[in-house]
């Protein structure tokens, strides 16, 4: 039983680095990233200043969260595209403009949210 823990724990370790090499890769090579994570900072820190609800509270947070993965789920298909075609490929353009379609999506959700939260 111990030996299986210890097993667990490690691929848990293991895919905490993972996660980490992942998001530190984006960081450093997409500004857009960056500037979700400033505005994602920002809402949330809002939404502690606020007065709301904890279940308001948390879809705030968690609709932020969300945004930050969209724009690396953007990231991962971007460099897959331009792994796979160097050359300008007009599939390759759309898997790009859907990334970003995704991620316009999801930050129109926090907005929808906040708006609702505050006029509601």
């Amino acid at each position: 039983m111990r030996a299986i823990v210890t097993a667990e724990l490690r691929r848990f370790a293991n895919t905490c680095i993972w996660s980490w090499q992942g998001w530190s890769a984006a960081w450093a090579s997409e500004k857009s990233l960056r500037q979700w994570t400033v505005v994602n900072l920002a809402s949330a820190t809002l939404a502690f200043a606020l007065d709301l609800s904890a279940g308001e509270r948390a879809m705030i947070l968690a609709l932020g969260l969300l945004i930050l993965a969209a724009e690396l789920f953007n990231t991962a298909i971007e460099e897959i595209a331009d792994l796979a075609s160097p050359e300008r490929d007009p599939r390759a353009g759309k898997a790009k403009d859907c990334g970003s379609a995704a991620v316009a999506a999801t930050a129109i959700a926090g907005g929808v949210a906040w708006l609702v939260v505050l006029l509601g």
